[in-house]
């Protein structure tokens, strides 16, 4: 189940990857004209409707990123049936067609079917897609039906699935709407404190891959909240919205790159050098895009109790940006770059105060991470007691093809490799014998960290540019 759910987790890293364009878009659209927002300007108009096209549909990029995500070989296929599926609940529970089931007035309907093209349906039509796929993709039919065996079979098949998930949901959906939105406002209601509490767990879920679930509840409209969407649409309530993304921003951008400089810091001599080119760039990823797991990863497994400390700061700097009169917005993440083009966005509130804040807690980081590091002697990155092999294999030198050979040795070769994936920052692998691997030479190519989700799972973390040492991986392995 476990693997399932950060298979879903990686999938959803597809379609939320088309997320950044909206943001420059929307943000520079907003810069042009920020009183009208595209009525004074046509460039503006272009750039926020652009925009929007994708943040107003993302169910549908849901639908048809999960569909690919979660089949066995990433076939496009599986995206269509996506979208089959997608296209058939959203038009089975729309609001004209309910009324007509039931045979009342559409004013009568429950409020939960005028919110059925969400990002939970959507990953649920991907999920119905992707399942008929992979069940149904090599089914052989007689001579007289041939044309719709195989992968012509699959749309027919989630077709009928999603008919009778629809049947389902016509009944459930109101009570799953319902509970969705009882929680969402059960944190809505302790104000700062619930934002707090949502980044802690958000930070806590990352090793799990499961923070995308939680995510979906506040960001996006799932349980009414849609903090991202109502942030940019200008469609939430001065104050309030981007609540629970503004606290991200200190953390992201001063808080980690300061606690990564703790752990360069409180480094062995003789590894420093070692491991500042791996803490630097993880850093300026940080800081940048948001991007934090190349961080993260690089100590939430050797010294696990700095991890929490770090999810409790995340919390505590989410609290205290709901209590100031701050807020900005992403729609990629937390870093530079989003927070600069949410400065014109609609709901967006003194997001220049923010670089006080992050001041703040980048002391604050460094402080507590130096502090904790030295007083429990935490094996953080340049601490550890081995020492792994020296091969000089670095990232930054774009050498891929030697990266991918160093790891492969360290998984026991080609021959213990089952296959072969990889998310933004992971390379995710399914191996045969756990016994063969070799976590020294593995963490000699320079990556961030290495965790087994399973008896025959290994994520090694590369990073940013994981997409490039996953293809070079893949060619070792033919």
């Amino acid at each position: 189940m476990m693997k399932y759910l950060q298979k879903l987790g990686k999938s959803l890293m597809l379609p939320v990857a088309c997320l950044p364009v909206a943001s420059i878009l929307m943000g520079l659209g907003y810069w042009l004209d920020p009183t009208g927002w595209g009525a004074n300007n046509i460039a503006s108009a272009f750039m926020l409707k652009a925009g929007s096209a994708l943040i107003d549909n993302m169910g549908i990029l849901f639908a048809i990123g999960v569909g690919v995500g979660m089949s066995d070989d990433n076939d496009g296929t599986a995206g269509l049936a996506g979208l089959v599926s997608w296209l058939m609940i959203t038009t089975l529970l729309s609001t004209g067609a309910v009324a007509m089931f039931k045979g009342i007035d559409v004013k009568e309907v429950a409020p939960a079917f005028a919110k059925t093209q969400t990002q939970f349906i959507g990953i649920l039509s991907g999920l119905i897609g992707a399942a008929c796929y992979n069940r149904f993709k090599s089914v052989k039919l007689p001579d007289a039906l041939g044309f719709f065996s195989g992968k012509r079979c699959v749309a027919i098949v989630t077709a009928a699935y999603s008919i009778v998930a629809s049947i389902v949901l016509f009944f459930a959906w109101p009570l799953i709407y319902g509970a969705l939105v009882a929680f969402g406002e059960a944190i809505v209601s302790t104000g700062a404190v619930g934002s707090g509490i949502y980044a802690f767990f958000n930070r806590l879920l990352i090793p799990f891959g499961l923070h995308h679930a939680l995510n979906s509840v506040f960001w996006f409209d799932v349980a009414g909240i849609n903090d991202l969407g109502n942030f940019w649409s200008g469609k939430g309530t001065q104050g309030v919205t981007g609540m629970y993304m503004t606290g991200f921003f200190p953390v992201m951008m001063f808080g980690l790159p300061a606690g990564a400089l703790a752990m360069y810091h409180t480094a062995k001599d003789k590894k420093k050098k070692a491991v500042y080119g791996l803490l630097l760039a993880a850093a300026i990823s940080s800081f940048f895009t948001g991007v934090t797991e190349p961080l993260e990863f690089a100590f939430m497994f050797l010294a696990p109790g700095l991890y929490v400390l770090h999810a409790g700061l995340t919390g505590i700097s989410a609290f205290v940006c709901t209590l100031l009169p701050v807020r900005a917005g992403f729609n990629f993440s937390a870093g530079f770059v989003d927070w600069f083009l949410s400065f014109k966005a609609p709901m967006a509130e003194n997001p220049i105060m923010l670089i006080p804040i992050g001041l703040v807690f980048a002391v604050i980081y460094y402080v507590t991470f130096r502090f904790a590091i030295t007083k429990f002697n935490l094996k953080t990155p340049g601490r550890e007691d081995d020492d792994a092999e020296e091969l000089n294999v670095k990232l930054a030198n774009n050498d891929y093809t030697q990266v991918a050979a160093v790891i492969l040795k360290g998984v026991g070769g080609k021959e213990n490799v089952v296959s072969i994936d990889n998310c933004v920052t992971r390379l995710r692998l399914e191996i045969k014998d756990q016994t063969k691997i070799d976590e020294k030479v593995i963490k000699s190519a320079g990556v961030s960290g290495i965790i087994r989700p399973g008896k025959t799972s290994v994520q090694v973390v590369v990073g940013t540019q994981v997409q490039f040492v996953a293809d070079e991986f893949k060619k070792l392995c033919k």
